[in-house]
């Protein structure tokens, strides 16, 4: 059965206690505004508004070195992640709700759930 995929956006992992101090940093670098800020246990998230082109972009608090990773949304996560297996990639793990691979060449990059698959760009339909 076919699924869809594309790019959902862009995440920076910042190893801080404070998440708000990295927000603020980052929307002043970018020049978007601070949106909702999210807390899931140990993990804190705050997205920012009006992404170009409508790419999703945040930050989140870690506890990996700083880094920024990029996430593909897509209608079936396992298919997905086959698919990439198939190119190289390779699964690290599940956490929570979406995949972490790792491409061939040592890039960590998201396998997360569609929000919404009829805003953005045209998701890529993929056969297998």
């Amino acid at each position: 059965m076919p699924h869809r995929s594309r790019l959902a956006g862009f995440i920076i992992d910042c190893q801080t206690g404070d998440i708000d101090a990295a927000a603020t940093f980052w929307s002043g670098a970018l020049g978007l505004q601070v949106g909702d800020k999210q807390v899931e246990g140990d993990a804190s998230y705050v997205e920012f508004l009006d992404g170009a082109s409508g790419l999703h972009i945040e930050v989140q608090k870690v506890q990996h070195p700083s880094r920024v990773h990029l996430d593909i949304e897509t209608d079936d996560l396992d298919a997905e992640a086959a698919r990439l297996e198939a190119l190289g990639a390779r699964r690290i793990g599940f956490v929570k709700r979406w995949w972490v691979m790792e491409a061939p060449t040592g890039q960590r990059f998201c396998i997360v759930k569609m929000k919404n698959p009829d805003h953005g760009a045209t998701p890529n339909t993929w056969n297998p």
